[in-house]
């Protein structure tokens, strides 16, 4: 598998991140598609993915991923424009933290997993894509050390156990952000008392038949 078997697909990843309002300029988009050449590659030895699909790989991963981008910099506001730090739990195969790291290069992404070619994968992917702003750690995120402005997840476990096993990686003015599909609403009753749930954004994913949200959340001061 190639970037040329993918790049026919160039024109629905143009549309779908036009339409969520995420600017790719050639380098990016043919980094994507290299990206998901790479999962497709890789999937045949190590079944990174159960979607095996190109055109499915395009919308429910790097689409679906990149929905994450403009309200994640409208909440950070002008803190978007500087050097953060941001980490991706239980990023599997680099779901967001590739896209994120691909489209916001000034951002030091860090993909951490529990599975070791997972994180192998990741580290192929920034060698070959060239993204010298994503790296990743294979480790239990609970063991890892570290501080950051933003950790996200997607489909990563509950909202208490997210940030129950990741508080301690979180700087006390960041913020943490889950992907997540149907609003969860027994979830965000479940959060500890010391962490403030302050929104939830619904989200309408180009070529994704399917309900999506974000919620967000922080230390309470």
């Amino acid at each position: 598998m190639t970037t040329a078997d993918v790049h026919a697909f160039l024109p629905t990843l143009r549309q779908g991140a036009a339409e969520l309002g995420v600017s790719l300029d050639s380098a990016a988009a043919e980094r994507l598609l290299a990206y998901v050449a790479l999962i497709a590659r890789w999937n045949k030895v190590y079944n990174l993915t159960a979607l095996r699909a190109l055109d499915q790989m395009i919308t429910h991963h790097v689409i679906d991923s990149l929905a994450l981008i403009p309200p994640l910099r409208v909440v950070l506001g002008h803190k978007a424009e500087e050097q953060l730090s941001v980490l991706d739990v239980g990023s599997g195969g680099g779901m967001p933290g590739v896209m994120v790291a691909t489209v916001c290069p000034a951002w030091q992404v860090t993909c951490v997993d529990a599975v070791a070619k997972k994180s192998t994968f990741i580290r192929q992917v920034s060698a070959e894509l060239g993204l010298k702003n994503l790296s990743a750690v294979h480790s239990r995120v609970e063991q890892m050390p570290g501080s950051f402005d933003i950790i996200t997840s997607r489909a990563f476990a509950s909202l208490a156990d997210f940030v129950s096993l990741t508080r301690h990686l979180l700087r006390p003015d960041g913020l943490w952000v889950a992907m997540k599909g149907v609003e969860p609403f027994d979830e965000i009753a479940a959060l500890p008392p010391d962490i403030e749930m302050f929104h939830v954004e619904h989200l309408q994913v180009p070529g994704v038949d399917a309900r999506r949200c974000l919620v967000w959340m922080r230390k309470v001061k």
